[in-house]
């Protein structure tokens, strides 16, 4: 194993254990994480991999074999930059809750798709929390572990997300996908056979990511935030009349409010159809939540609409963009004999339009974060 050997050169020792954890493709439920909805995440097949030894002189000794470089060493948490922010900030927020985290050297090893968006940073740090969570035996549950995460790329690196990504990497289960309730944190493992019903789930990575992303995100969640204030509620995931609440509202407010509204049924219904054995039959709700996410949330972007047109065009059941928008992953799900299609109706809208083609693979529900070694 490649971690090892790397860790071995870098701090001339055998690592106490190796752990991994998966990134994730979100099934259906797009920005209602952190409106206290719901969301249908599954872990994929790639991610993140950390050889890890605890120190005692709180010193954090970092690589990545994706980065070059040797080791960074670590030694006032709030000095870590770019990537090691990930790592660091799990370790700060472990601390922040009172666990005894004292040190550790940490190589990192990674295959999650770049510019997917499929959470490599999510992965990244439940791959160090579960680790450390072991090696200082501080007896923490899965959700716990992804909250410390979570917490990590709040306050530490400052990206407002959701308890989503994170959720998924550490409770992810092969073959199912999460249903998530973002309130009250419960989670069903939710059966999704792709093979037994004679389909696919391609995702298609648009390789390209726009410089607004991270703005713009603060900005919808604000846009959020700012519909339920006026509401009166504490979060989107409390209107119960749609109608009546888009009365009150205009503007980005009154958009934000009905996609998020609508996308919390399109979970529910998903999730009704994939208990009763009809997963063919989630196509259209994946195709009315992109229009949502394009129209109403307005986080899409023109590659990303691109996909999902051609993927339907070449006869998928149902496409739509995933992640957070702006750029990264559409996913569609397609019916085993149309994959070649699909993939060369995708392929053509791009060429037509000289762009670079995407990357086009099947990705199908994984084991969440566990230990390797």
């Amino acid at each position: 194993m490649r971690v090892v050997e790397a860790f071995r050169e870098s701090f001339g020792a055998e690592p106490h254990g190796v752990w991994h954890a998966p990134g994730r493709v979100n099934l259906i439920g797009e920005h209602t994480d952190y409106n206290g909805g719901f969301v249908l995440p599954f872990a994929v097949p790639w991610g993140v991999t950390a050889a890890v030894s605890p120190r005692q002189d709180g010193l954090v000794r970092l690589r990545s074999l994706q980065a070059a470089g040797p080791a960074v060493t670590v030694e006032d948490l709030r000095q870590a930059e770019g990537w090691t922010r990930y790592v660091v900030g799990v370790v700060w927020a472990l601390r922040e809750a009172g666990h005894p985290v004292r040190g550790a050297d940490i190589v990192i090893d990674g295959d999650v798709p770049r510019g997917a968006g499929l959470s490599s940073s999510a992965a990244l740090e439940v791959a160090v929390g579960l680790a450390l969570d072991e090696l200082y035996g501080l007896g923490l549950s899965r959700m716990e572990i992804a909250l410390a995460a979570q917490k990590a790329e709040n306050d530490f690196v400052g990206m407002p997300c959701g308890i989503m990504d994170q959720a998924a990497s550490a409770l992810g289960e092969e073959g199912k996908a999460l249903f998530l309730d973002c309130r009250t944190l419960g989670t069903r493992a939710i059966p999704f056979d792709l093979a037994a019903h004679g389909l696919r789930l391609l995702i298609i990575n648009t390789g390209v990511h726009h410089e607004l992303a991270d703005g713009q995100y603060a900005r919808r969640r604000q846009d959020c935030e700012s519909a339920a204030a006026r509401l009166g509620v504490d979060t989107l995931r409390d209107v119960t009349d749609l109608a009546g609440a888009l009365a009150l509202l205009s503007g980005d407010e009154r958009r934000r409010v009905q996609h998020v509204v609508t996308e919390n049924h399109r979970v529910e219904a998903v999730v009704g159809l994939l208990r009763a054995g009809a997963v063919s039959e989630i196509g259209a709700l994946l195709n009315a939540s992109h229009l949502s996410l394009r129209d109403q949330f307005e986080v899409s972007c023109p590659e990303l609409d691109v996909a999902v047109e051609a993927a339907i065009r070449g006869r998928a059941r149902g496409a739509r963009m995933t992640g957070g928008g702006f750029g990264g992953s559409a996913i569609a799900l397609v019916a085993d004999d149309r994959v070649e299609a699909v993939r060369d109706s995708v392929l053509l809208a791009y060429a037509e339009r000289g762009w670079a083609p995407p990357e086009v693979y099947p990705a199908t529900p994984a084991a969440g974060a566990r230990r390797l070694t």
